[in-house]
């Protein structure tokens, strides 16, 4: 899957994500990976993905300028190919 603005993500359940002055870290579980979040603005973003129905209403309700939103994409797409965040799984 590509993220897009219009993709419902949320953090994958086995990632603990712990801040750091840099940003944060991001470990899975499962796959053990260790991914280093650089920036606050990203750490911020993949924090609030549960509480909002799109990537495009998180980066919003963040207040990530729309110029800078193609960059946020590309980096929720990357943390996707790593495992970090997932398409979110609806319960039934």
């Amino acid at each position: 899957m590509s993220v897009a603005l219009e993709s419902v993500l949320e953090i994958h359940p086995q990632v603990a994500v712990r801040p750091e002055t840099f940003g944060a870290l991001a470990y899975h579980y499962g796959n053990r990976r260790l991914i280093f979040l650089k920036h606050p603005d990203v750490v911020t973003v993949v924090q609030s993905l549960n509480s909002h129905p799109d990537v495009q209403s998180t980066l919003t309700a963040c207040g990530v300028a729309p110029e800078r939103w193609p960059s946020f994409v590309a980096a929720l797409s990357s943390l996707e190919t790593s495992e970090v965040v997932r398409e979110r799984q609806i319960a039934s």
